[in-house]
């Protein structure tokens, strides 16, 4: 089986209410939890929140939810404590698919490629990302001497920028794990961790008043296109 885990909790700094800030006529988890459903790899949707409002829409939306504890629900609480809470109940999931509801322009398209190449590969992971500027490769690092050092080696920071390696950014659209091993090694990037390439654009990830602008404006260009 396989389990798609929607973390959503209620506090948010940048935006109040966040996962439920309204974005072209919907909640902002609802398009997270519409891409999930539609994903043909997912056997069960659950979504995980300490908040009564998000479980509550979550629950009319006809999604499993859990109750998360409080000390779950702050600001310095890692996905992978989350998503471990849930395994504690669903112990018969194979593979978790992470679906963080700040990625609304993520689509079920890209949750069934994203699970296809994991399950083609054999992978023990999956990460979506998007393609980033290798000169970060050409940065340095200090020690608490500060000496410098490269931030990947000493050879990256005098190469010229076309020689680089492509380097890539983890988006937070998409994880997938398998549970078997996440369980005894929690982690998301285990040997074998392949990935999942992502337009920038769809890559948006919500933080502020300004993002949920951009995703509206590409939701209404997305729905202008298919009328």
């Amino acid at each position: 089986m396989t389990l798609a885990l929607i973390p959503a909790r209620a506090g948010s700094k940048s935006i109040k209410n966040k996962n439920l800030a309204p974005l072209a006529n919907h909640p902002l988890i609802y398009y997270t939890i519409e891409a999930a459903k539609a994903a043909a790899c997912i056997d069960k949707i659950v979504v995980s929140s300490d908040g009564e409002a998000i479980l509550d829409y979550a629950a009319s939306q006809n999604i499993e939810t859990l109750k998360r504890p409080k000390e779950l629900a702050t600001d310095s609480t890692q996905s992978h404590e989350v998503l471990l809470h849930a395994l504690e109940r669903y112990k018969e999931c194979e593979h978790i698919v992470l679906l963080q509801p700040t990625s609304p322009l993520r689509t079920s398209e890209d949750i069934d490629k994203a699970y296809r190449i994991f399950v083609s590969k054999k992978a023990n992971a999956l990460i979506s990302v998007c393609k980033v500027d290798s000169k970060i490769l050409k940065s340095f690092m200090a020690n608490e001497n500060g000496e410098l050092r490269g931030i990947a080696n000493n050879t990256y920071p005098f190469m010229p920028r076309q020689n680089l390696p492509q380097t890539y950014q983890s988006n937070g659209a998409i994880y997938i794990v398998k549970r078997e091993l996440f369980v005894e090694n929690p982690s998301f990037l285990p040997e074998h961790t392949h990935y999942y390439l992502m337009e920038e654009e769809t890559s948006l990830d919500i933080d502020t008043m300004v993002d949920l602008q951009k995703a509206e404006s590409r939701i209404k260009h997305n729905r202008e296109e298919k009328a």
